[in-house]
């Protein structure tokens, strides 16, 4: 195998502004300017994707940076098809960089007779000619499994606790788990802030829709850190906080790595008592946030242009967190 040189990063239409970000984080980083591949990625009229790569990519280091947001659908089928054109155009490795992994919360049978579509989405990924995986703070772990191929799951928490410890200056804070599935995560992130930790006991009476039941720790007087994964329709992250304000805490901020914000997300927000979300760009939401005064949003290109030039110098991804 000859010698891998400076990597090569190609787009789909899923977030170019987060993958002009990370080229550029790249450039700085190698010391020489890395532009994106130039390519053609379009719709037909009949809605198929054409996929066409202008720059020669043999026996190159390929970067795919796709994130499978909404409309999912149509940047998977990106994803799949640069990849399958990459290794149809002799790239001598591909690496899918997905900063937000979508399906990622269909990874188990919750019912009968339902597809894990976690595991189908990884197949296709892996079938198309991927071969490694980049992605950032994954619903469930577990779905590194789902690939034969290595994956890198990056994480957000040490992003936001640099942010907590600039912004805010409380002197008692608490980190807390918006309900028992994601008290790991915010463990996390009270280790390194040195803080301690609350649990939001829920029950969802039916999908979409969450009731807060219980608080498990001691917020009273005390400024509340909600961290989770993903917001999708904002409804248990503004019911958590309704709960914590009701016993007492106060303040209450949210970091969230995926700002999905479907349907009326914002507005919820926007009048909830949260004092200020913070999410990364690992999803396009310019347009949805820019002039909503407490959504804010961090950027993940430096995490990432770091991830691929260690991983296109085969060097150590997960000292990035030690």
């Amino acid at each position: 195998m000859s010698e891998l040189v400076h990597p090569k990063i190609i787009s789909g239409n899923s977030n170019i502004t987060l993958s002009k970000g990370i080229a550029s984080w790249a450039s700085s980083l190698s010391r020489s300017q890395i532009d994106l591949v130039k390519a053609r990625v379009e719709q037909f009229n009949d809605q198929e994707i054409f996929v066409e790569v202008f720059e020669n990519v043999r026996n190159e280091d390929m970067f795919i940076i796709q994130s499978t947001s909404n409309p999912a659908n149509d940047n998977i089928m990106e994803l799949l098809i640069i990849a399958d054109a990459l290794s149809r155009s002799s790239a001598q490795r591909i690496t899918a960089v997905i900063p937000y992994f979508g399906y990622a919360r269909q990874d188990r049978k919750v019912v009968p007779r339902t597809s894990i579509s976690a595991k189908l989405v990884s197949n296709l990924i892996t079938q198309a000619g991927a071969d490694r995986v980049v992605t950032v703070d994954l619903h469930a772990g577990q779905i590194q499994g789902f690939f034969d191929i290595p994956v890198d799951n990056l994480f957000a928490t040490p992003i936001f606790a640099r942010h907590i410890k600039k912004k805010i200056k409380s002197k008692k804070i608490i980190c807390v788990a918006p309900d028992v599935g994601g008290t790991e995560r915010a463990r996390a992130l009270g280790k390194l802030l040195n803080v301690g930790l609350a649990i939001v006991d829920k029950r969802r009476p039916k999908p979409g829709q969450s009731q807060v039941m219980n608080v498990i720790g001691d917020v009273k007087d005390k400024t509340c850190i909600i961290v989770d994964d993903i917001i999708d329709s904002g409804g248990t992250i503004v019911n958590a906080a309704k709960a914590l304000k009701a016993r007492g805490a106060k303040e209450v901020y949210v970091y969230i790595t995926h700002g999905v914000l479907s349907g009326d997300a914002v507005k919820k927000i926007k009048n909830s008592v949260i004092k200020n979300l913070v999410i990364t760009d690992t999803i396009d939401n310019n347009e949805k946030t820019k002039n909503v005064k407490n959504i804010e949003v961090l950027p993940i290109s430096a995490l990432m242009g770091e991830a691929i030039k260690r991983i296109s110098n085969s060097t150590s991804v997960s000292d990035l967190f030690k």
